[in-house]
């Protein structure tokens, strides 16, 4: 704890006017330890940041009643391999018209965040809601970080509508 030094006693020495000057010396280990135990106490008790993970919200895998979407609504991007992003205006089922296929990439400026920013505004003027959705589908040589990128588009642009989608035959033709 804390002590007092007074350095020698006083035998020996000649008395006089002179003031004794007196060192003082305060031991830190209880300190120290007190401190360790606040440390511990509140690392222990303390909730920690919980991981952040994103809802996912699979369609209904309901046969009788399919949910139809509008073609003016729909945007489909499909990711291909070396970082390729290719998209098209609807869902592309129709084979009398065949959707047009433009390409893309995740540039800042005339990227795909371009391209889903000018749909969902033609979307809310057109339809007076914003009612967009966006079909993604990878194909099985898009690597992961592409699908990350892709998500986070969504997220940036507050799409609130968006799908993984299985990628059809017709579609991988059209990344080739």
């Amino acid at each position: 704890m804390a002590e007092i030094n007074t350095g020698s006693s006083d035998r020996g020495h000649k008395k006089g006017t002179r003031s004794r000057k007196l060192s003082t010396r305060v031991d830190m280990t209880p300190m120290v330890d007190l401190g360790f135990l606040l440390i511990t106490f509140f690392m222990l008790t303390t909730a920690l940041a919980k991981p952040q993970i994103m809802d996912l919200r699979m369609p209904a895998d309901d046969k009788e009643h399919p949910q139809m979407l509008a073609e003016s609504k729909s945007l489909t991007i499909l990711l291909g391999a070396n970082n390729s992003v290719s998209y098209y205006e609807g869902i592309g089922n129709d084979p009398a018209h065949p959707p047009v296929v433009k390409h893309s990439s995740f540039a800042n400026r005339n990227g795909i965040r371009d391209v889903i920013i000018d749909k969902r505004e033609r979307v809310i003027q057109q339809h007076k809601k914003d009612e967009l959705m966006v079909l993604i589908k990878a194909d099985k040589y898009a690597n992961y970080k592409n699908v990350v990128d892709i998500m986070d588009e969504m997220l940036i642009n507050h799409v609130g509508s968006y799908a993984m989608v299985d990628i059809t035959p017709e579609d991988e033709a059209y990344l080739k």
